[in-house]
This record gives C-alpha cells, sequence and structure tokens, in this order.
C-alpha cells in the first residue's frame, strides 16, 4: 500500500521554476552549408531556449525537468521514501528530479530512501539514485523484472515517452497516445493503491477511451500543459492520482 506522503516533496536542489526563467538577448544562427534549414531553425531555437540554458547550469540533461518538477509543485506526487518507475526515461532529467524528490540518491539511513528505476530501450548515461534498465516495458515479463528490482509494487510510474515525428499529425498523435495507452496498462500491473501515473499525450488531453480507463483506476485524473512547455507545443500531461487496484 502506498505510503503515506510527508510535505517534504520539494527538494533544495530542485526549487521551483518560478521566477527562475532567464530571458537574455535572442540568439541568431546563420545558416551553414551543408545545414538544413530545418536544422538551423532547431538549432536557433535551442540556443534560445531559456529552459535549456536552465537545465545547463542546473546540471539536468533536458529541459523536460522542469516539466516533472512543474507538475510535482502543483500536485505533489513525490515524496521521500516513494519507488518509481520511468519509462523512456532517456536523457535521464525526469530521474534525476525523481532522485532528488524522493531522497533516492541519499546514503542518510535516518531518512526514507527513495527506489527510482529508469527503463529505456537504450543505455542512459547512469543518474544518482536511479537503477537503470535496458528493457522494451511492453515485453511478457517486463513488469515482473522491474517489481522484482524493487521489492515491491510501485508507488508512481511516469512516462515522457514521444514517438519519432513522422510529420503527419494525425499518425504522430495516434503514436504518442498508443504509447500512453501502453504506460497506462503497464501502471495498472504494477501500481500500489493509492499511487500516481504521469504521462505524456496531446492538445485535448487523454482520448475519450483511455480516460474513462484513467477514472475508472485512478481517484483523480487531470490534464494539463506546464509553463516550461513550449509554446508551440502540442502536448500536455495527464495526471492521475489514488490508483484503486479493485
Amino acid at each position: 500500500m502506498t505510503k503515506q506522503k510527508s510535505n517534504q516533496s520539494s527538494s533544495p536542489s530542485a526549487p521551483s521554476v518560478k521566477g527562475r526563467v532567464d530571458k537574455t538577448k535572442k540568439v541568431y544562427v546563420k545558416t551553414a552549408k551543408g545545414r538544413k534549414i530545418s536544422s538551423t531553425r532547431w538549432l536557433q531555437r535551442q540556443l534560445n531556449d531559456p529552459f535549456v540554458r536552465m537545465a545547463k547550469d542546473e546540471g539536468y540533461r533536458s529541459r523536460s525537468a522542469y516539466k516533472i518538477i512543474e507538475l510535482d509543485n502543483k500536485y505533489k506526487f513525490f515524496w521521500r521514501g516513494a519507488s518509481v518507475i520511468d519509462l523512456g526515461c532517456a536523457p535521464g532529467g525526469w530521474l534525476q528530479v525523481a532522485a532528488q524528490r524522493c531522497n533516492a540518491n541519499s546514503s542518510n539511513p535516518k531518512r526514507p530512501i527513495g527506489k527510482v528505476i529508469g527503463v529505456d530501450l537504450q543505455e542512459v548515461t547512469p543518474v544518482s539514485g536511479a537503477n537503470l534498465f535496458v528493457l522494451d516495458f511492453l515485453s511478457p515479463n517486463a513488469s515482473e523484472i522491474i517489481k522484482k528490482e524493487l521489492g515491491d509494487n510501485a508507488d508512481i510510474v511516469m512516462s515522457d515517452m514521444a514517438a519519432n515525428s513522422s510529420g503527419h499529425k494525425k499518425t504522430d498523435h495516434l503514436r504518442i497516445m498508443a504509447l500512453c495507452e501502453a504506460a497506462a496498462f503497464f501502471s495498472f500491473e504494477t501500481l500500489n493503491e493509492g499511487g500516481v501515473f504521469i504521462a505524456k499525450v496531446l492538445a485535448g488531453g487523454a482520448e475519450s477511451g483511455l480516460q474513462v480507463q484513467l477514472k475508472q483506476k485512478f481517484r483523480k485524473v487531470v490534464n494539463v500543459k506546464p509553463k516550461s512547455s513550449r509554446a508551440d507545443s502540442s502536448e500536455k500531461f495527464v495526471v492521475a492520482t489514488g490508483f484503486m487496484e479493485k
């Protein structure tokens, strides 16, 4: 059964995002021989993204770390001692935040120490406090392998997975929703009573069918777009809390 959350979900090393975004003078990138225009635009966007700069300055592996920080600051689903599974964890930004906020990278025996597991199809550079598996979470025995490592079910299952863009919006929407649905069914198999599921979806939130299933399994389900998501991105995140095993 999920443990009672403490009031210490926030970590000094992962404070609120509000008021910390650095808006400096815009950087322009010149086109270069052999570089596609789309690549030049991507590079310019990266160089001018304040969350990319913040991630570099504060030691996070990706700007997406601020999305999970924002979501946790609002819904407070991390707590010291919680067990977490991060599906499609590369490059590790969410893992870093989970390890900090669940006290998984601490050696202090006087405080509850969390367990954080990252799962990905590719190898990921080690993250302090997290155990990493090169594993397809869709494989038949994946949930058993992970639960064996945890020693129990998980308190939190999260997924920031997105399929590679095809350039076709409808196709991309179907792909990302398929990943979200698969992650949701994985969470049904692995969560403790009262557990939490967080996953990336697209504009409109979870599809009606998935939304119905989540509401049958969780006490509260919301769809939200963090301020750290790019304005031109159609991504949202579903946050489902209070998992009901029966």
